[in-house]
């Protein structure tokens, strides 16, 4: 695998019950080869996981600029859905996605990246629950564990959660 050392990426967390491996393992991941991470969410209040990991977000959703980073991943858990209709995920995303960044979600992530118009005609995947709307939002959903179409890596949910984190690094080394 070729280094991913020096780049930056930004991990957006639900203000509460993020999917705690789902922020833990990709973010271990990245790490572990090179990639700075920040986690960002609606709230600098300390974050709680669906099974318990605490975790203080570094900047407010509100505060990410897109320049700033080579990979913008959404997490997902239950409370994922927080940005679902969100305009200012919507808006990272896109500006991202136009910037040619790695655009990253897992879980029931990717339906915020659907709502934002990213998935239209994009080969995606997402957690069994929410297979609808991404289709919704004009994805070809795979059903594949992670799935990359471009620069857009979408993931099932956390037993994928360490395979989207190396294809992440992957996709930051090429």
């Amino acid at each position: 695998m070729q280094s991913a050392k020096g780049k930056k990426a930004v991990m957006i967390i639900a203000s509460n019950n993020f999917r705690d491996e789902e922020l833990l393992k990709p973010k271990e991941v990245l790490e572990k080869n090179g990639v700075s991470v920040t986690v960002s969410s609606s709230s600098l209040k300390e974050s709680t996981g669906m099974l318990g990991a605490k975790v203080k977000p570094d900047i407010l959703l509100t505060g990410i600029r897109v320049a700033d980073y080579d990979a913008i991943i959404f997490v997902g858990g239950s409370g994922a859905n927080e940005y679902w209709d969100d305009p200012t995920a919507h808006k990272i995303a896109n500006d991202a996605n136009n910037a040619k960044k790695i655009v990253g979600a897992i879980c029931i992530a990717p339906v915020t990246l659907a709502k934002s118009g990213l998935l239209k005609n994009k080969k995606a995947t997402t957690y069994s629950s929410t297979v609808q709307d991404i289709k919704s939002g004009g994805a070809n959903y795979t059903g594949a564990d992670v799935e990359r179409d471009g620069n857009i890596i979408t993931a099932s949910g956390p037993a994928a959660a360490q395979k989207f984190g190396e294809t992440i690094v992957k996709a930051l080394s090429q």
